[in-house]
């Protein structure tokens, strides 16, 4: 198999999942960098279903190895204390604070492309200030 074809079947067969706001409430924002929240409703039945087909992999700023320690503890380390304390450590294949291939990214703040006019026209009438930035 080419190296291209290993890509092309690591795409397909990964589902990339943002973490904060999708798998972590995150009710309170960045807050004090910790992982303060419980599961969003329904999260953890989704990743253990979505690993049954998938390779989950969670895509986070969290996981980003430059952002100073919590309590000692890098980002990285809180999340997988975090899936651990809820049982979804195991359905999950890795944490990155890159952008994955992927053939699928489940975020809370992604807008679906379609083409230019739409996304310009979605930014004129959605202006930050009439967003919901309370968890930014």
């Amino acid at each position: 198999m080419s190296f291209e074809d290993e890509i092309h079947d690591e795409i397909l067969s990964t589902v990339a999942v943002d973490f904060d706001g999708v798998i972590h409430k995150n009710s309170k924002g960045f807050h004090d960098g910790t992982i303060y929240d419980e599961p969003v409703d329904g999260a953890v039945d989704a990743i253990k279903f979505l690993s049954k087909s998938y390779r989950v992999v969670i895509f986070t700023c969290k996981a980003n190895p430059s952002r100073p320690l919590i309590n000692g503890k890098t980002g990285h380390e809180l999340i997988v204390e975090w899936l651990t304390k809820y049982g979804i450590i195991n359905f999950v294949s890795s944490i990155t604070h890159e952008k994955p291939g992927a053939f699928l990214y489940i975020d809370d703040k992604a807008i679906r492309f379609t083409d230019w006019n739409d996304m310009i026209n979605y930014i004129d009438t959605n202006s930050v200030e009439s967003l919901d930035i309370s968890k930014f």
